[in-house]
């Protein structure tokens, strides 16, 4: 019996294109093999990755919805020639040989699993986070990296108390900055800014969520993060 994607990606066989993708990013979370020691656990990373690669494109989906994978990785019927083999009469061939390493980095951008102060990617992700249990993963899209590196100012790093109840729960804080931007015309302005940050359950004190780029801008230097460090808050 082939692979079922849905069951895969824990979701029905009518989810929509937004409830795969959050399913990818869910089972992709569990699975990673930097945060998840169990044996099984990059085996499980790659199928979710297959899995997200079929149902998340429109031609491979339809065919697997009909013939399933032993369909979609012959020529498109179920008893057609196996991998490797050619074609049938669509021409269509299906077999996964992406890098579910790359598929994540794509999903949640530059970089993946780091040590504190080891967050990789060309100009860094939207937002990150790390925990105290040695490990972060950065969320957001990509940025762009190439050229001359210019110096980053130095993080600026911000307690964030918050109440058991609400670590416990998990809650939705909203911070407000202040910081230099340069104008169009390059004058100086001062603006206020609200950064959002998703506390998750389970979260615990010396989480630490970082927002690449946010300080002051200045002519000629990359603007420091923004980082947030949760504590406690006593009752």
């Amino acid at each position: 019996m082939g692979k079922d994607y849905y069951k895969i990606l824990g979701i029905a066989k009518g989810a929509t294109e937004d409830e795969i993708k959050k399913a990818y990013r869910k089972m992709a979370l569990k699975y990673h093999p930097d945060k998840n020691k169990d044996p099984g656990a990059e085996t499980k990373f790659k199928e979710v990755a297959e899995a997200y690669d079929v149902l998340s494109d429109a031609k491979k989906k339809e065919i697997y919805d009909k013939y399933g994978e032993e369909g979609l990785k012959s020529d498109g019927m179920p008893g057609g020639p196996g991998p490797g083999g050619p074609g049938g009469a669509n021409g269509f061939h299906y077999q996964f040989t992406g890098d579910p390493m790359r598929m994540f980095s794509q999903m949640f951008g530059g970089g993946m699993f780091s040590d504190f102060g080891g967050f990789g990617g060309a100009g860094g992700p939207d937002i990150m986070f790390s925990t105290g249990d040695d490990f972060g993963f950065p969320m957001g899209g990509m940025g762009h990296g190439g050229g001359r590196r210019q110096r980053q100012d130095p993080t600026v790093q911000h307690e964030l108390p918050v109440s058991l109840e609400d670590i416990y729960k998990g809650c939705t804080k909203k911070m407000r900055i202040t910081r230099k931007v340069v104008g169009p015309d390059g004058s100086m302005k001062t603006e206020d800014k609200v950064l959002s940050i998703n506390i998750k359950p389970g979260w615990k004190s010396g989480t630490k969520i970082t927002f690449p780029k946010e300080g002051d801008q200045m002519p000629g230097r990359v603007p420091a993060d923004i980082a947030f460090v949760i504590k406690d808050k006593p009752h």
